[in-house]
């Protein structure tokens, strides 16, 4: 019973991540030059049969239990966004793919 609520936790925790980072994108969708970010989740089951060693000559992978899941990383989605004409003079804009190089004294 215990880890059945273990998994929950970590379902419900993984998740709030996920739901933290749509609240994000959502709250800056109008901010210029904003790069909305992504969550990648892992298997805990998986992490740990990976982790585990089979000893030479042993078949297959070692046994698993459900373990439940994790937030793997979060990484940012470098799609274009849209142009927009300002008549500025000091604003640009990049076609394509690239970053500006910024060279401080």
């Amino acid at each position: 019973m215990i880890d059945s609520l273990y998994i929950a936790a970590t379902g419900m925790n993984a998740q709030q991540t996920q739901v933290d980072a749509i609240s994000n994108n959502l709250a800056n969708v109008n901010t210029v030059g904003f790069k909305k970010n992504r969550v990648k989740f892992e298997d805990l089951v998986y992490r740990s049969a990976l982790q585990s060693a089979v000893s030479p000559g042993e078949e297959g992978l070692p046994p698993g239990t459900g373990s439940g899941v994790v937030v793997a990383g979060t990484g940012k989605v470098f799609s274009a966004g849209d142009y927009k004409k300002t008549e500025q003079p000091y604003d640009l804009a990049i076609r394509g793919q690239g970053f500006f190089e910024v060279q401080l004294p």
